[in-house]
């Protein structure tokens, strides 16, 4: 049994070099046989095989993650650049003011998500999709949402910051409406989001990478107790959803044109349900968390 455990340790999990090898060439594999269309059939068992080995490496290479962060947080801090920045004053209010912090993140968040927006609707011109031109107006409202957030970051009044999460929620909460129906249109068309050309990497790119932010960064969120922030940290989350989304009906539509057109709607229903009933509920929790510390507020102040 203990040799058996060594043969298994050796193989699946590997050094921090030979973990980004395997997965680099497990995905790339996969990739190169999605993109040429191969046919064979011992070459797409054999893509199969190597993207599980890829995602076991990858899983179990996670132990590499914490460590690797905190050399690059020690090398960034101890870097002299760096140094010289927190001895500015905007360097030392960024680096000890929370709220300073986020107000940053969010006019950046707030700026990239216009040229997201922008790209969107140049496309769905372009290429006449009314699908691009129906996922830029959900951003739209998804930035107006960021605007409102951003006007109100330094007003440190907890009853203010809770109405505005609670509004948040509650656009939400009518936005997805809006979602619904997307998904509903695309389930029953059988349709979804093309991106042409190369594209779609990039976009499979972005949204993984705006996926795993928007995890860490409504974690991170939670200590602060702050509904601005977290208000923030949902709508990018949200956003994130809904760009897997899109991402997932695109692939379907490049890369599964022999596919069971049942299997198409199937997929394209499953993970269109899955993200709408996670916006209802995030809206839902929402607006129920900003009434109930509303009500405490009032009740503590009819106290005094």
């Amino acid at each position: 049994m203990e040799k058996c455990k060594e043969i298994l340790k050796k193989i699946f999990c590997l050094s921090p070099l030979w973990t980004a090898v395997a997965a680099l060439l497990g995905y790339g594999f996969v990739l190169a046989v999605a993109v040429f269309h191969v046919q064979n059939p011992i070459l797409q068992y054999a893509s199969y095989a190597a993207s599980a080995y890829a995602l076991i490496v990858t899983i179990t290479g996670c132990v590499y993650i914490p460590p690797a962060i905190a050399r690059i947080k020690k090398f960034v801090s101890d870097h002299p650049l760096m140094k010289k920045f927190r001895t500015t004053r905007v360097g030392e209010k960024y680096m000890t003011d929370v709220r300073f912090r986020a107000g940053v993140s969010l006019y950046q968040g707030f700026f990239v998500n216009l040229l997201y927006i922008g790209m969107k609707l140049v496309s769905g011109i372009m290429y006449r999709s009314l699908w691009f031109v129906a996922l830029a107006v959900y951003y739209i409202l998804l930035a107006v949402m960021r605007f409102m957030l951003v006007r109100r970051l330094n007003v440190q009044d907890e009853a203010s910051e809770l109405r505005r999460y609670r509004l948040c929620g509650i656009m939400l909460l009518f936005m997805n409406q809006a979602l619904i129906g997307i998904v509903v249109f695309m389930v029953q068309q059988n349709r979804g989001f093309a991106y042409p050309g190369l594209l779609i990497y990039a976009m499979a790119a972005y949204s993984f990478y705006a996926v795993t932010v928007a995890i860490i960064n409504i974690v991170k969120t939670r200590k602060h107790n702050s509904p601005i922030l977290s208000a923030a940290k949902a709508i990018n989350f949200v956003a994130a959803l809904v760009s897997i989304l899109s991402l997932e009906t695109a692939m379907l539509a490049q890369f599964g044109e022999g596919d069971d057109p049942m299997f198409r709607q199937a997929m394209t229903g499953a993970t269109g349900g899955g993200v709408c009933t996670i916006v209802i509920g995030m809206a839902i929790y929402m607006i129920w968390r900003a009434n109930k510390n509303l009500k405490r507020i009032e009740i503590n102040n009819s106290q005094t």
